[in-house]
């Protein structure tokens, strides 16, 4: 007898309160999952894009409804701050509206000039875009709706089914997810939770009925991911870490760059892909920021997720905690300055809570100057030059995204030229939005998520050539 698959459990980051336990589905559970997705897909492809349109359209008002409800679980779930999670919820809404409305433009059949192919024979040539059929989604647990939204959303307007593999620690959204795109009206099948173990991954990437996967998490479960479709020759997109550069010169508004940068650095408790991590600040201006940007994060209000007035909340668990505390402890044996926090806050025991940290004097011997601070830490270097700014941003593994502050053309010409990112961010903080392409370089993935080149990802672009 094989053993029983493992349980997965809610515990609230807040209080170390065990909240709900879920059995994880049996090998003959995922194949009935599996079997239900792939003939779904067979009558879903079919349906007009006008159709898939208004039930996108249900789906967001349904979780415009359900916010509120959603937001709470998301808060007990992860830890995040009840405000943020209530933003996450509509965010998500307003990204399947955008899908909605932008699909049947993004997919329309692309014309060539007759005059660029009166070479080839063709009598008519055009591109069509097909949905390639299942698409398993693994996605973490730090943005639990938002994650998979932004892959669910185009992936169903294109005409493809999802299995989603959500990160183990949010079962109670994960099962939301599937719920929601049900009552929304979606055929049985289109979209479907496996409450499963990261054991159970390979084995359905390996199944020849799953068609493309997309990994939002670390980047060894992205090596992970990337390593078996390869093997069995499959589309992937993948959404790793970030380590990134905010970069602030002297042309900049420093005040208003300080302000930015809190948030920038803090939201989602610290535990964002795309959060600014690394400070890189211009010598001109180092000592104002530093100040400004310390004593903001020196007095932000760390305490229950679920309390309105609370900006930081705990970490989503216990072991991420200790590895950020390992990452701070280490830099400081080797020399870095704490500015503030570096600790455990007092009179919060139950919880997996972590003061926002300032660190300075931070060298590329340390490890936290290449790994990413999953949590509310940022690390500051000063520079003389662009050059040297340029250099130290780009002294790093990860490839997400940047921000530079500068109000001097030359400069921001250099930083989007010379910056190796997915994105700059020039007088603002990274952020997604359903208009604009979401992804990274270097280790921090491949592929892109969001606009139209979300969408593209999960198409078969098919050249349709028709002779005389």
């Amino acid at each position: 007898m094989s053993p029983a698959p493992p349980s997965l459990t809610t515990v609230n980051p807040a209080t170390g309160e065990r909240v709900a336990v879920f059995d994880a589905l049996d090998a003959d559970g995922v194949e009935r999952k599996l079997a239900t997705a792939v003939a779904a897909f067979e009558a879903f492809r079919l349906l007009p894009s006008y159709e898939r349109a208004r039930l996108m359209h249900s789906a967001a008002d349904l979780l415009d409804h359900d916010g509120p409800q959603i937001a709470r679980v998301m808060t007990v779930e992860m830890g995040k701050p009840i405000t943020q999670a209530r933003a996450e919820a509509a965010k998500c809404a307003k990204a399947m509206r955008w899908y909605a409305e932008h699909a049947d433009a993004l997919l329309a059949d692309e014309v060539p000039d007759p005059v660029d192919v009166t070479d080839s024979g063709a009598v008519g040539v055009r591109v069509v875009y097909r949905p390639l059929g299942v698409v398993l989604a693994v996605m973490p647990w730090n943005f639990p709706l938002w994650q998979v939204v932004r892959f669910a959303a185009p992936a169903l307007m294109a005409g493809n089914v999802g299995l989603l593999k959500h990160a183990s620690n949010v079962p109670q959204t994960a099962l939301y997810l599937e719920d929601l795109f049900r009552r929304a009206g979606y055929p049985q099948g289109c979209f479907q939770t496996l409450l499963i173990g990261s054991g159970a991954v390979e084995g359905l990437l390996r199944d020849p009925r799953v068609a493309a996967a997309t990994l939002t998490g670390s980047e060894p479960a992205g090596r992970s991911v990337a390593a078996i479709a390869g093997d069995e020759v499959k589309k992937t997109v993948l959404e790793l870490g970030g380590s990134d550069p905010f970069v602030v010169m002297p042309s900049s508004d420093v005040e208003r760059a300080a302000r930015v940068a809190v948030t920038a650095r803090v939201q989602n408790n610290g535990q964002s892909c795309i959060a600014a991590k690394r400070f890189i600040v211009h010598e001109d201006v180092y000592d104002e920021f530093t100040d400004r940007f310390t004593e903001a994060m020196r007095v932000l209000r760390v305490g229950d997720p679920l309390d309105e007035a609370t900006e930081v909340g705990p970490l989503a668990t216990e072991r991420g905690r200790a590895e950020l505390e390992e990452l701070v402890d280490e830099a400081v044996e080797s020399g870095a300055t704490v500015l503030c926090g570096g600790r455990r806050p007092p009179g919060l025991p139950d919880g997996w809570y972590y003061e926002p940290t300032v660190l300075a004097d931070v060298t590329p011997q340390m490890r936290i100057h290449h790994e990413e601070a999953f949590g509310p830490v940022a690390t500051l270097y000063r520079v003389a030059t662009v050059d040297e700014a340029v250099a130290v941003a780009n002294d790093t593994p990860f490839g997400l995204s940047s921000n530079v502050w500068t109000r001097d053309a030359s400069e921001i010409a250099r930083f989007t030229r010379d910056l190796r990112a997915g994105g700059v961010f020039v007088n603002g903080m990274t952020a997604s939005h359903p208009a604009f392409p979401f992804g990274g370089v270097k280790r921090s993935g491949y592929g892109r998520e969001l606009s139209g080149h979300g969408l593209h990802e999960f198409c078969n672009i098919t050249t349709v050539w028709q002779g005389p």
